[in-house]
């Protein structure tokens, strides 16, 4: 892992504080792109990590509903093979959160086996 330094203002150091731990994530749904509605579901994410949860949280954590439905529909649209460029976009962003909130559990879940 690489050690990175930032500067950034005061107000801003305030703000990231509470999610100091989180942000390799936050940097890293950052980088998804947001060009599509995706951009919902990595935002619910952002939120939830704001709200400092603990690893048995993490591992219980579920996009909500609705980003649930819409990748379903995705996923139905890709196999059957009516995906446009658009859509396309967007179940690729929706899969690079997918695995960003799969790495956070796995996180959580050796978190948890070393505090056992």
């Amino acid at each position: 892992m690489v050690q990175m330094t930032v500067q950034v203002s005061e107000k801003l150091a305030y703000r990231l504080r509470p999610i100091a731990s989180w942000l390799p994530t936050v940097l890293e749904l950052s980088l998804v792109g947001f060009k599509t509605v995706a951009a919902a579901t990595a935002s619910e994410v952002v939120r939830f990590l704001e709200s400092g949860p603990t690893a048995q949280e993490i591992l219980d954590y579920h996009a909500s509903e609705e980003s649930q439905q819409r990748l379903q529909r995705l996923l139905a649209l890709s196999a059957a093979g009516l995906l446009g460029e658009a859509e396309r976009q967007d179940l690729d962003e929706r899969e690079e959160i997918e695995h960003i909130v799969v790495m956070l559990k796995a996180q959580a879940v050796q978190h948890l086996k070393q505090t056992a």
